[in-house]
């Protein structure tokens, strides 16, 4: 149905801004009535509801897989080495858990839309599990890499999964401290995890392995028994549940297109070009230490972890869009200018700075997507173009920024991820404000 024809769009007269200030919005062409709430919801938005049981327990879920996954990260590669491969083949392995995320994404979209984001997420986690478990008893190198490349499936389905149950559970006036606290579970759960990962180590490369495996049955375990009366498919008053939303009535939404551009800038900057950049910098630079890569990717995640703490509330009470906005252009300052000073005081500097604008990011992004998506519809394919963006930057970031290097130094490269955020910043300056669309969602419930 055309804007113009929809019960909720303004009507095309002189009085038109008169009559539909507190109702309507002019929508982006093409796509469905943006609703704006009325000056009424402005109390209602400075309510804190509680955050449901259920939102916990997915937090709680999160911190497990982070650390499962950073246990056996500081392993994997020696133990691809051990079955007499080289280290581009090591490389390979990791690099298969990352493709097959990449691959399997539309796929395990449409799954989760038509059996549901619980029984998916269930699923993908027990995949994992399997693969990772068997991975453990790994007679070749070949087999390895098969089953790091289904645990990437696995990966895919529990991670848009996890985001859809988040879209559902959360109240939308709370959803930006929802989706902090999962970031930041999973924030400090990469911090323990390679810890106990190199304790470990010393039962032998195998014992990783069955450690995450085992941690994350328990996971799908509790996740089952508590998310098992959760009310994730809501009735609209007088109606059947809404449609699902399709990528491409998405994609006609302003916003959507944005927090699209702004995760493949996170990905490229924040978990792929930084974290390969920044130790190879700091090797080649004859001042500094081997030790000075944990000082400054310790600082990161340190700064990373007290803008979360707060940035999820001001996403809930400033808006989505100033957050991003901030946190795009503070990650492309402090990560395009890292490669300036080869001083170990610049590259925590830097650290500080662009680990708080990575803090703000993460919930912002991941909000913005329940907005567009809203509680009372499926949105699974929406959900898994928005972790293909990132995805997608994460694998190109790395490579595309050690070409650089050879062919220009290290500040080229540092210089050219900055300006990836800069270019998801850009993006955000022609997308709408979405907070107006979760205040309307909150009065209908």
């Amino acid at each position: 149905m055309p804007a113009d024809s929809s019960p909720s769009a303004c009507p095309p007269s002189d009085a038109a801004s008169d009559a539909c200030t507190p109702t309507c919005s002019q929508p982006d062409e093409g796509a469905a009535p943006v609703p704006v709430p009325e000056p009424g919801l402005a109390a209602a938005a400075d309510e804190r509801p509680r955050i449901p049981r259920e939102i916990l327990v997915l937090v709680g879920a999160a911190f497990v897989i982070a650390i499962g996954f950073g246990i056996i990260a500081p392993v994997l590669p020696a133990y691809a080495r051990s079955f007499d491969v080289g280290v581009t083949a090591a490389s390979a392995v990791v690099s298969a858990f990352a493709l097959m995320r990449l691959l399997f994404a539309p796929a395990g979209g449409r799954l989760i839309t038509r059996f549901g984001e619980r029984r998916m997420y269930i699923a993908g986690l027990l995949l994992v599990a399997l693969s990772t478990g068997a991975a453990a008893f790994a007679h070749s190198y070949a087999q390895l890499l098969v089953l790091r490349g289904l645990g990437g499936i696995g990966s895919t389905l529990f991670t848009v999964s996890a985001m859809a149950l988040l879209v559902r559970l959360a109240p939308p006036r709370a959803r930006g401290r929802a989706s902090s606290l999962y970031g930041s579970a999973f924030l400090f759960g990469g911090i323990v995890g390679p810890a106990l990962g190199s304790l470990l180590a010393g039962w032998g490369y195998r014992a990783p392995f069955l450690v995450y495996a085992v941690s994350l049955v328990i996971a799908a375990g509790v996740v089952t028994v508590f998310l098992a009366g959760a009310d994730l498919r809501p009735v609209r008053a007088g109606g059947p549940a809404a449609p699902p939303l399709l990528l491409r009535d998405a994609w006609r939404d302003s916003a959507f297109r944005a927090v699209v551009v702004g995760a493949f800038a996170n990905g490229w900057g924040n978990f792929g070009a930084r974290m390969s950049l920044v130790p190879l910098f700091i090797g080649s630079t004859v001042q500094l230490t081997d030790a000075a890569t944990g000082i400054v990717m310790t600082v990161f995640a340190a700064a990373n972890a007290a803008s979360l703490l707060v940035s999820g509330r001001l996403v809930d009470s400033w808006g989505r869009r100033p957050l991003l906005l901030i946190g795009l252009g503070v990650c492309a300052i402090g990560t395009g200018a890292m490669g300036v000073l080869e001083s170990l005081a610049w590259l925590c500097a830097m650290s500080v700075i662009a680990g708080a604008g990575a803090g703000m990011l993460a919930p912002a992004q991941q909000v913005v997507i329940a907005d567009v998506v809203g509680s009372e519809r499926s949105g699974g394919s929406t959900l898994a173009a928005f972790q293909m963006a990132q995805d997608l930057g994460a694998i190109l970031g790395p490579v595309v920024t050690g070409m650089v290097v050879g062919w220009l130094g290290y500040g080229w490269a540092f210089a050219l991820t900055g300006a990836v955020f800069g270019l998801g910043a850009l993006a955000w300056a022609f997308g709408r404000e979405t907070r107006g669309d979760a205040l309307v969602e909150a009065r209908g419930r």
